[in-house]
């Protein structure tokens, strides 16, 4: 198959699943085209049968905002024109449901029908699709996709209960290549960072207000005070001075790293012992799943899907929302003896299996195939 896939080329969950998912058709013989308007960060080197499309938007004095949208849906006309592709697969409902349509609409007036799936990741539907400025753009365009799919049972409930839509959503979960993070700690990597065996705790994500960095910094400070420690932050936005600020009020400063944007991620969830996970929703949470593939059991919120992924007691536990003292007593008993950590460790990696790459992409080649 030649398929298209538009994702925003980030660090977040929608375009890293987008670019895994590209990455695992393409080993699988698919000729995958990627449009956007920079290489995926999880792209990296050079992989056959993948093709990068950048997206140039003009700018003109007329503007104040240059029309990314146009721009998009003119390139994923030129691309699929070119290359003659048999599908477009668009992850994340803004912009890019409605480019699709757009594109599609150009293509039909030429004589080519493409098909168009949208796969909707989490805040394009539980934040910023509810704003009324967005809203009927949204509902209209994934209404027009050929197949609308989920990440969670829980997005799918959300969106159904905020929008109006027609046709079925189909869930296909998040899915993690287990043998990527099935790494060996590199020792002298830990020994940089818990010189004297502390344990590593881990957050990673966007920073955004959502995420609620300042629960990591106090649950942290807590355990600090009870358990030799250290703290990883990996990752970079808004709320990252506020979490330094934090730290310093808190006197931990010195026992956290912000490391900032990672692509290596393996190599860093290789030498931690938990990952903290305080967000106010999650859609899935891929970072766990990633964390619980390289063993790291999960101290989360219960927030959105994370309660299809993190098994209280098995893979980690799960609180409330802002449950600061709770999940400080999680991670307390997931740390404070070795065979307890060691055992979280070996369940967590072992419930990761189910999610693993060979099981989720089939389900995707499966769904392309009603397509073509």
């Amino acid at each position: 198959m030649k398929i298209g896939i538009v994702c925003y080329p980030t660090f977040g969950g929608s375009g890293v699943l987008a670019t895994e998912l590209g990455k695992a058709l393409a080993q699988k013989g698919h000729l995958v085209h990627f449009i956007t308007y920079q290489q995926p960060v999880r792209l990296g080197s050079f992989t056959p049968n993948i093709l990068y499309h950048e997206v140039q938007v003009p700018t003109y004095p007329l503007f104040d905002y240059p029309p990314y949208e146009t721009a998009l849906a003119s390139t994923m006309v030129d691309v699929i024109k070119n290359n003659d592709l048999d599908l477009l697969h668009v992850h994340y409902a803004i912009p890019h449901a409605s480019a699709a349509y757009m594109a599609k609409q150009i293509l039909k007036k030429e004589g080519k029908n493409i098909p168009v799936i949208t796969t909707l990741h989490g805040t394009d539907i539980t934040l910023v699709g509810r704003d009324k400025t967005y809203a009927p753009v949204v509902t209209f365009s994934i209404n027009e996709s050929d197949a609308i799919t989920a990440v969670s049972e829980n997005l799918k409930a959300e969106t159904l209960s905020h929008f109006h839509i027609e046709k079925e959503i189909e869930v296909i979960v998040n899915f993690v290549d287990v043998s990527r993070f099935n790494r060996k700690p590199i020792d002298a990597f830990r020994r940089v960072i818990a010189p004297n065996g502390e344990r590593i705790l881990l957050h990673a994500s966007n920073f955004r207000k959502i995420k609620r960095v300042q629960d990591v910094v106090q649950i942290f400070a807590a355990v600090n005070k009870q358990i030799p420690s250290k703290l990883l932050f990996v990752g970079d936005g808004p709320e990252r001075s506020t979490a330094e600020d934090l730290s310093r009020e808190l006197g931990v400063c010195d026992e956290i790293r912000f490391v900032g944007k990672q692509e290596q991620m393996e190599d860093i969830l290789a030498i931690a012992d938990l990952f903290l996970l305080t967000s106010e929703y999650e859609s899935f949470g891929l970072a766990a799943l990633e964390a619980m593939a390289a063993g790291v059991p999960v101290v989360s919120t219960n927030a959105g899907g994370l309660a299809e992924i993190n098994v209280p007691g098995e893979t980690g536990y799960m609180s409330n929302v802002g449950d600061v003292e709770s999940m400080t007593r999680q991670a307390l008993q997931i740390l404070k003896e070795d065979a307890t950590l060691k055992s979280f460790k070996e369940r967590a990696a072992a419930h990761s299996k189910k999610y693993d790459i060979h099981y989720i992409v089939p389900q995707y080649e499966k769904l392309y195939e009603r397509f073509l």
